[in-house]
């Protein structure tokens, strides 16, 4: 349960948000209302997540996952992304390191003995990253917020970029409070000549049974002069793609959430459809599909958001980029990039045709 001093902390924190348009009574919100869902469905849901996993959801196999050290980092140019995994990109900018819902732990889950395990380990180790310049949050649940790798970061990182709350509960787990920044949609930081902005974003947060929506959650643009860059966190389809896309964009690249969805979660996460219709909003150019290929989080087979949003991209004549985990995208002349899932296992084409067929 609650202790007094969180529920002290909560009552200050509202105070703090009452500002923001986003905050009603004690929580965050989003503009669209939430579908009413009943008890039955929802716990339908969790059993069949916990108990009734359809098989293929996990690789069978190793990924392909293309091994990182410092000295590659440093002999980057700017400009360059490393995908690590889920939605943790690290991106060098002026010769500075930023890094994106950085998870490094096993699992993604409050207990590091059960929950959604990786499929990989990250390219490089926390121990062997050089020193961050920031880390740019999303929002607070457990496979974009990591509470031991934010531990280790605290002392190796100069700044942290949060939607509102997330900061203080960072600012809980001991981070510098002189080093956290924290925004409400559509406010933002310069920084090296870097333009950081959190952005809307439709989705949820919480990390127990009883902090639900204390945080705020938030998407992010990044400009570095002529470069743009969307990373779009976790969110459903909204109408505020197209704000984003007509206020701040257009985008060289968006990084863009596809994977871990299902027909039953439409309100907070995005069919790959979903995904390349909110690219176009955006205005974006080059699109990477990320939060897939690091965690079971669903109930699809771990290949099929890149099947596809590789299909969808191309009936669209939208450039896509699936770069391995490890491997160095230039953000400003991105490459296509290798279908490296399809060489894990042998997936044969019928089964795919067959698993499109139903979507």
């Amino acid at each position: 349960m609650p202790t007094s001093s969180s529920r002290l902390s909560r009552a200050a924190q509202a105070g703090k948000y009452q500002s923001s348009p986003q905050h009603r009574g004690d929580r965050f919100q989003n503009p669209a209302p939430r579908p009413a869902q009943r008890l039955g469905k929802t716990l339908h849901i969790i059993w069949n997540a916990l108990f009734n996993k359809p098989s293929g959801t996990m690789p069978s196999g190793p990924l392909p996952i293309q091994t990182l050290t410092r000295a590659q980092l440093d002999a980057a140019p700017d400009r360059s992304l490393f995908r690590l995994g889920h939605s943790t990109m690290l991106i060098k900018l002026r010769g500075a390191y930023w890094l994106t819902d950085p998870v490094f732990a096993e699992r993604a889950s409050p207990f590091q003995w059960m929950g959604p395990k990786r499929f990989h380990q990250p390219p490089i180790a926390l121990h062997e990253l050089p020193p961050i310049r920031g880390v740019i949050l999303s929002h607070d649940h457990y496979d974009h917020l990591d509470r031991q790798t934010i531990a280790y970061l605290a002392n190796t990182t100069d700044v942290f970029l949060t939607p509102l709350g997330v900061g203080d509960r960072l600012i809980e787990w001991g981070v510098d409070a002189a080093k956290v920044h924290q925004f409400d949609w559509w406010q933002g930081i310069e920084i090296d000549g870097l333009r950081f902005t959190a952005t809307p974003a439709q989705h949820f947060s919480g990390r127990t049974m009883f902090d639900g929506n204390r945080t705020l959650w938030a998407s992010w643009v990044i400009v570095d002069d002529a470069l743009r860059v969307f990373f779009s966190g976790d969110t459903g389809y909204f109408d505020g793609f197209k704000a984003i896309g007509e206020r701040l964009g257009p985008f060289d690249i968006t990084l863009m959430e596809t994977g871990a969805y299902d027909a039953q979660w439409p309100y907070v996460h995005m069919q790959p459809e979903q995904t390349v219709q909110a690219h176009i909003d955006l205005r974006g150019r080059w699109l990477m599909p990320v939060h897939n290929g690091t965690f079971d989080l669903a109930m699809h087979p771990w290949q099929e958001p890149f099947e596809r949003v590789v299909a969808l991209a191309a009936e669209h004549e939208i450039p896509l980029s699936t770069p391995r985990m490890g491997e160095r995208l230039d953000l400003a002349a991105p490459h296509t990039g290798e279908r490296w899932w399809r060489h894990t296992e042998a997936v044969s084409r019928a089964h795919w045709e067959s698993a499109l067929s139903l979507k």
